[in-house]
């Protein structure tokens, strides 16, 4: 199994191939109308590594040798503030024209609300990549497609192999499948715990940050779900997802703590770090991202799936370009000669610049063949793209304020037996996922 390496000459290639990669010819309309130049502005949250200022930087001025009369200014926002600086943007009449994020925010969100420009006539055209039917299906909301999608991943959690295997816990991993069982986990948490490792994983929940792997963890133990399969009704006050919880909560005295105080990326740290022993927030850009950044760990990290009680549901990550309809048909044009232009000319350079994977499955750009094989078989593994959900924004949050909740010690109601999950109700308009309402939601989905 490999140690968490990558040569210099990998990483150099991927730079090379952002500023080397030839612009073919792009017939695209350029300016406005009457041909004056049109200025856009690109807010990006951060996915992967694009937000590296070398990286935006080679694909604009590539973009401009091309395009001069479309002028791009480019900011990065996180996701502790992005939210809040996009919400008093619109608020403001000042949102961005092109937002780089998921459809969790540019579907679900933004553009439920009608606020986004259709670019259903790119997914008309022919620009050179066969996107995923799945992932196609994630670019649709109710107004139309909010977002072409540019790289994905499939999200998974990660275990220090080495203390699993002096811990004799190893024995519980299906390395040749890159599972494990619930009762497999549960006994894996033990025996760390009995080696002596205090530490042995975060339930993360100071806010949204990387919440699809609590999310993936909670449903995936007993077989829950977060969204019915059609997307009508949130089904998070589960027998199943109960039961995952009060599961969680018990491994509390064998090291797994729910923390109010950290978010997924914390969790990431605390693990590359060696502090804990496995965490529930990965998938390979996290690996290629600390392969770059931090001291190599002294460790063999192996990705896993989320232990179940039959096969992994893992949760999927899109990414891609939405462009907000500001009332001026030039930017809206103008966005979508960009977005081309990424698909036609610098595909490779916006994938490799993520470092996550196309949303084409036929199509390689990573020199470290290894690693990508490796990560390659979670897709397989693959389910509901759900985010898509109506009132995504606020059942997503209800979901981290209730694992606060569980932190502080309310109890876990039990659902009365044959009761149903609560029906979305459309006048509503609100989501409520309160630990004192047996994790019931009244939504509009």
């Amino acid at each position: 199994m490999k140690k968490l390496l990558v040569s210099a000459l990998a990483m150099l290639l991927a730079f090379m191939l952002l500023s080397c990669t030839p612009d073919r010819q792009d017939h695209g309309q350029t300016g406005g109308q009457n041909g004056d130049a049109v200025n856009i502005r690109l807010w990006s949250f951060p996915i992967g590594e694009w937000n590296d200022n070398v990286n935006v930087s080679s694909i604009l001025s590539a973009f401009n040798r091309t395009h001069p009369d479309i002028h791009i200014e480019a900011k990065a926002i996180t996701y502790e503030t992005g939210d809040a600086e996009i919400e008093n943007a619109i608020a403001k009449g000042t949102a961005p024209d092109i937002v780089f994020e998921g459809p969790e925010r540019l579907v679900a969100d933004w553009g439920n609300k009608g606020i986004m420009a259709d670019l259903g006539e790119l997914f008309d055209e022919d620009l050179g990549i066969d996107i995923m039917p799945q992932v196609e299906a994630a670019c649709r909301g109710k107004n139309g497609y909010n977002i072409y999608p540019l790289c994905m991943t499939t999200h998974c959690m990660a275990i220090n192999r080495d203390l699993f295997e002096e811990a004799n816990a190893w024995q519980y991993v299906d390395e040749e499948h890159h599972t494990w069982t619930t009762d497999g986990f549960i006994k894996a948490v033990n025996a760390l715990y009995d080696y002596g490792i205090t530490n042995v994983a975060s339930v993360y929940c100071a806010s949204h940050g990387g919440d699809q792997g609590t999310r993936a963890l909670v449903n995936n133990l007993y077989g829950g779900k977060f969204v019915n399969s059609d997307h009508t009704e949130y089904v998070v006050n589960s027998p199943e997802n109960i039961q995952a919880l009060k599961t969680l909560v018990e491994l509390k005295d064998k090291g797994v703590e729910f923390d109010t105080s950290i978010v997924g990326s914390d969790a990431i740290n605390a693990f590359t770090n060696g502090e804990t022993a496995m965490t529930f927030c990965w998938n390979i850009s996290a690996e290629l991202t600390h392969i770059k950044n931090t001291v190599q760990p002294s460790f063999d990290i192996f990705p896993i799936a989320f232990p179940s009680v039959g096969r992994p549901a893992l949760q999927g990550g899109i990414w891609g370009m939405g462009v907000f309809d500001n009332g001026d048909p030039d930017k809206i044009e103008a966005c979508k000669t960009f977005i081309r232009y990424l698909i036609k000319q610098k595909y490779e350079d916006v994938v490799v610049a993520t470092g996550f994977l196309p949303v084409d499955n036929e199509l390689d750009f990573y020199v470290n063949d290894e690693l990508r094989t490796e990560y390659d078989i979670f897709s397989e593994y693959l389910g509901d793209y759900y985010q898509i959900s109506r009132n995504w924004t606020q059942a997503r949050r209800e979901w981290w304020v209730m694992l606060q909740k569980v932190a502080n010690g309310e109890d876990i109601p039990v659902q009365p037996e044959g009761a149903p999950n609560v029906q979305a109700n459309p006048s509503t308009g609100t989501v409520n996922m309160d630990i004192g309402c047996a994790f019931g939601l009244n939504g509009d989905i």
